[in-house]
């Protein structure tokens, strides 16, 4: 009994120097000033900044993967800027974490930077609108590459999301860069996230008496025979109203390459012309009545 409480104390006397001798080699270093004022710059201080700065490295890349699990690998790399940003940010906040337990007084940094924070935050609002909103995209899948887009009046098909801007090209093989917050706060038409297959028409007017069947009949006639206009679903004709000048018709017809159908629609109008024209149906212009009167004397 003796001899084991003889072991108990030499091993409690054993833990008391090894954990006496590892705290003095964590306090070797530098110590400045005296008191309150004292700063410590020490082993263990060092040691536990790079142990910090590990673990939140950690941390940070386990909730990266977790996010992102669901990905594509091209909207992975995409979040590389993001997830880097965000390591800079928390690396500076274990920074003056550390910095505060060596002793010195951190409240001025941290006025200047929440100064500097704000005046970022204003200045660099919109870049902030678009990053969010190229997130979103990615997250929500609201806009691919390969879709038919409409916005602010112009059609481009997109070639390119990033974080910041999305590329797109025109119609006229032009490059337009469109922010990102554009699809966010402003009304955007996707001509291919229903399907690559949309309706389009064309309006045309005709004299009145003429035979709307045979107008009807020739309408048709100019869009069956065209490339690029489907069989399925069937094209069909609309008349749309009594105008002031002609009888206005419209002929509907369905297209799967929504980025062509500016020459489609233009076809459609050299075919409906030339058929018009062989069948004596008129395009009546606008008229006006003019009448004169002359003032008596």
């Amino acid at each position: 009994m003796q001899e084991q409480e003889v072991s108990e104390k030499i091993a409690e006397v054993v833990k008391e120097d090894i954990w006496g001798s590892i705290k003095e080699f964590l306090d070797l270093g530098f110590h400045i000033g005296k008191g309150e004022n004292t700063i410590h710059l020490t082993i263990g201080i060092v040691l536990l900044l790079f142990v910090s700065i590990f673990v939140a490295s950690f941390v940070l890349k386990g909730i990266r993967i977790f996010f992102t699990r669901k990905l594509d690998e091209i909207d992975k790399n995409k979040f590389f800027s993001v997830f880097k940003f965000i390591n800079y940010v928390t690396f500076i906040i274990v920074f003056f974490v550390i910095l505060s337990m060596t002793g010195i007084n951190i409240t001025p940094f941290l006025a200047a930077s929440a100064a500097l924070l704000v005046g970022l935050g204003l200045a660099l609002q919109e870049l902030f609108q678009d990053i969010i909103g190229g997130i979103l995209i990615i997250f929500d899948k609201s806009l691919m590459v390969g879709d038919v887009v409409e916005v602010e009046d112009k059609v481009g098909k997109v070639l390119e999301i990033k974080l910041r801007t999305t590329r797109a090209v025109t119609r006229d093989n032009k490059i337009i860069i469109i922010p990102n917050h554009k699809f966010i706060s402003n009304s955007v038409y996707n001509y291919t996230q229903n399907g690559k297959t949309t309706r389009e028409c064309v309006k045309v007017g005709v004299a009145y008496g003429s035979e709307t069947e045979k107008v009807t009949a020739l309408l048709l006639q100019s869009v069956i025979e065209r490339n690029g206009v489907l069989k399925k679903p069937k094209p069909f004709v609309a008349f749309e109203d009594f105008g002031d000048s002609s009888l206005n018709f419209s002929v509907y017809f369905y297209v799967n390459k929504s980025f062509e159908v500016p020459f489609v629609k233009s076809d459609v109008r050299y075919a409906i012309d030339a058929l018009f024209r062989e069948n004596n149906i008129t395009i009546p212009f606008p008229q006006r009545d003019v009448h004169l009167f002359q003032s008596k004397k």
